[in-house]
């Protein structure tokens, strides 16, 4: 379970890492948006 928490943690800073990259705000996108990066992240095998 430990190690799903930081997979996770770390999936979500890149998420928000990226979406600040493109001068965007996690409130304002949508959650296709948000899956989009949230997959890429999981190809990055970000962990």
């Amino acid at each position: 379970l430990e190690r799903t928490n930081r997979k996770f943690i770390k999936r979500f800073t890149y998420l928000e890492k990226k979406a600040k990259q493109n001068g965007r705000n996690l409130k304002d996108m949508t959650l296709g948006e948000m899956e989009e990066i949230w997959q890429e992240a999981k190809k990055e095998d970000v962990e």
